[in-house]
C-alpha cells in the first residue's frame, strides 16, 4: 500500500512542478495578469480541474511558483556565504543570473513585484531579503548600511537584466565595493 501512496505522491509532486513551470511561462508571455487556472492548465497540457485540485486559488499557484523560484535563489545566496569574501560570488550571481537563458527572470521579477500587492507572496520576499542579509552581514555589519547595499543588489539585478549591454561580474562587484565600507 505504501508504494501506491508514494507513487501517487510522486505523481502529484511532478504535476505541481509542471504547473509551476507552466505558470512561469504564462507570466513570461503575459504577466501575472494572464495567470488563470485555465491558462496554466492549457500551458501544462492538463485540465483546469487538475490545476484547481493542486492549487485551489491563483494566489496559491503564484505563491507556490514564487517559492520554487526562490528556493533556487536562496540556495545560491547560501553558497555565497561559504566564501570568506562573499562579494565576488554575489556579484557573479547577480550578473550571471540576470542574463542566464535558462532562467525566466522577467517572470521572476514580476512575481517578486507582486509581493507588494499580494500578501500570499510576501513571505517569499522576506525569505529572499533574509538570505541576502546573511550574505552581506559579514562585510557590512551596520544594519542600515547593509539594507542600503541589499537594495543596491536588488537594483543591480534589474539593471543587469534590462541593460542592453551585459554587465560582467567585475562591474557588479565594483558597484558593491563602492558601497561597502573598507
Amino acid at each position: 500500500m505504501s508504494e501506491q501512496v508514494d507513487g501517487r505522491r510522486r505523481k502529484g509532486e511532478e504535476r505541481r512542478r509542471l504547473l509551476r513551470e507552466a505558470t512561469m511561462r504564462v507570466i513570461g508571455r503575459g504577466g501575472v495578469a494572464a495567470v488563470t487556472q485555465r491558462a496554466v492548465a492549457a500551458e501544462a497540457g492538463m485540465t483546469p480541474s487538475l490545476v484547481s485540485y493542486h492549487f485551489p486559488t491563483v494566489d496559491g499557484l503564484l505563491s507556490a511558483t514564487l517559492a520554487a523560484v526562490n528556493d533556487d535563489w536562496v540556495a545560491a545566496l547560501q553558497r555565497c556565504t561559504e566564501h570568506d569574501d562573499p562579494l565576488p560570488a554575489l556579484a557573479a550571481l547577480v550578473a550571471d543570473g540576470a542574463i542566464d537563458p535558462s532562467r525566466t527572470v522577467d517572470a521572476e521579477y514580476e512575481l517578486f513585484l507582486q509581493a507588494g500587492r499580494r500578501p500570499a507572496l510576501r513571505d517569499e520576499w522576506v525569505r529572499w531579503t533574509r538570505a541576502l542579509d546573511a550574505v552581506l552581514a559579514p562585510v557590512v555589519p551596520e544594519p542600515r548600511r547593509r539594507a542600503a547595499v541589499a537594495a543596491a543588489v536588488d537594483g543591480l539585478f534589474l539593471r543587469c537584466w534590462c541593460d542592453p549591454a551585459p554587465w560582467a561580474a567585475a562591474d557588479v562587484e565594483g558597484v558593491l565595493r563602492a558601497l561597502v565600507p573598507a
